[in-house]
């Protein structure tokens, strides 16, 4: 088994190093006239350079590519979105399309369709930027309404069924005495890798957004999933798998993976499964001045300096893989500090990382982009600070802007706007082309 898993993993670390590839057959894969002298040229694998190249060009924009619901006015500023992303110059769109909970909603059509519009429209201005989507830590009872399709099965090997995803299945830990892990009042919890019924669930997700256009997939707390499965066993197939996939089907032949990962890597054997690693900035209070934060080498479980060397999946090998560093979104206290800094939590002065950025003033907001952007690059170059563009946000600030922070600029178009806009666009543009 041990030989097995090498050979596994030495494919992945070596998949772009094969003289010949695969012919592609998939509905968005196949081109070939992206300009090789650019910064951004890949194909078949990633060179760190062209990663890290991208990764500062990196954007949070959650849910950008998922259509909007009349009933509740989602999403109501997207052609002013369109017009931010392209204005700033992002490359990379993190958390562009997922699902937490409403998983049935993939069986529209509508859905996945709408996503191919817009990226096919994204990629009519940029050819070369990325949009991801997310394998994520929870899943709900409402997958239980969603047909599996043929192509996952036989992806398998296994005699096709007509049947849905069954939640149970993916959430069931191997001690059965071990307690569901996420589990929420809407039922599910979190999927285990080592459940047959979660790679199925995870595949058809990877499948159906490389399809898309989508290059690169986050997989979200990978710890947690991979809870069962302390060796990597089943994480190690499963992810080369998809990356086969992609290898057939995505536009450059290549999909980016990446997780948040506390101990500084997901390795095996001294390869990472991911292309680079990622983890909320863990913004620490400061004492004795309520409301300001800052970023600190070895505060919480901050990945600063924790970057774990590795043979990364193209080949190369690092002494620090790549990270991107986030704002988080995970709620907000229910008892707040009245101005007393509280450093056992991750929260900062009571909220998420994203929440607590949307409160400043619009002036603090840009000076701290400024801070954080600078203080990374001097800590740590293997660190890159993802500018966050739309994020959901909590508390009475959310509900004022249709629950979500915006960097667009303010104006007619999105009258929510928090303008950070043309401050991260500053930042980018003033930033050396060599790190």
């Amino acid at each position: 088994m041990n030989t097995k898993l090498r050979n596994i993993l030495t494919v992945i670390a070596l998949a772009g190093s094969c003289l010949s590839m695969p012919q592609h057959n998939g509905a968005t894969g196949g081109r070939t006239d992206f300009p090789k002298e650019s910064r951004y040229y890949f194909d078949g694998s990633i060179s760190r350079e062209t990663l890290e190249n991208y990764l500062d060009r990196s954007v949070t924009a959650g849910y950008f590519l998922v259509p909007g619901n009349p009933e509740n006015y989602l999403f109501p500023f997207r052609e002013d979105d369109i017009r931010m992303i392209q204005n700033i110059g992002a490359k990379f769109v993190g958390r562009a399309i997922y699902r937490w909970s409403e998983e049935s909603k993939l069986a529209d059509p509508e859905f996945l369709a709408y996503a191919k519009r817009l990226i096919d429209r994204m990629h009519d201005h940029d050819p070369e930027i990325i949009f991801q989507g997310c394998l994520f830590e929870h899943v709900s009872a409402d997958v239980n309404n969603l047909k599996i399709p043929a192509r996952v099965f036989r992806a398998f090997d296994l005699p096709v069924e007509d049947r849905t995803f069954r939640v149970e299945d993916m959430v069931k830990r191997t001690d059965p005495g071990a307690e569901v892990m996420m589990r929420s009042g809407r039922g599910g919890g979190t999927p285990m890798i080592n459940n047959l019924e979660t790679r199925l669930w995870f595949y058809f997700l990877a499948v159906s957004y490389i399809d898309i256009g989508v290059e690169a997939l986050h997989l979200g707390q990978v710890e947690l999933i991979g809870r069962d499965d302390p060796d990597k066993t089943y994480y190690a197939e499963f992810l080369q798998k998809i990356r086969a996939y992609a290898r057939q089907n995505a536009r450059r032949r290549y999909v980016l993976l990446d997780g948040h990962t506390p101990r500084g890597g997901f390795l095996k054997d001294g390869v990472s499964l991911l292309d680079f690693n990622s983890f909320p900035l863990r913004i620490k209070e400061v004492t004795g001045k309520p409301m300001e934060g800052v970023l600190e080498v070895g505060y919480g479980d901050g990945i600063y300096l924790k970057s774990r060397g590795a043979v990364s999946p193209s080949g190369w090998k690092a002494e620090s893989m790549p990270y991107l560093v986030e704002f988080d979104n995970f709620g907000i206290r229910r008892d707040p500090p009245a101005g007393v800094a509280n450093h056992n939590d991750h929260f900062c002065w009571g909220y998420d990382d994203i929440t607590w950025f949307a409160m400043q003033d619009e002036a603090a907001r840009n000076a701290w982009l400024r801070y954080a952007f600078d203080w990374l690059r001097k800590t740590d170059p293997n660190g890159h600070l993802q500018m966050c563009v739309i994020r959901m946000i909590s508390g009475p600030l959310g509900e004022q802007s249709f629950r979500s922070y915006f960097a667009n600029t303010r104006s007619v178009a999105c009258p929510v706007g928090y303008s950070q806009e043309e401050t991260i666009k500053e930042i980018w543009h003033t930033m050396p082309d060599n790190r």
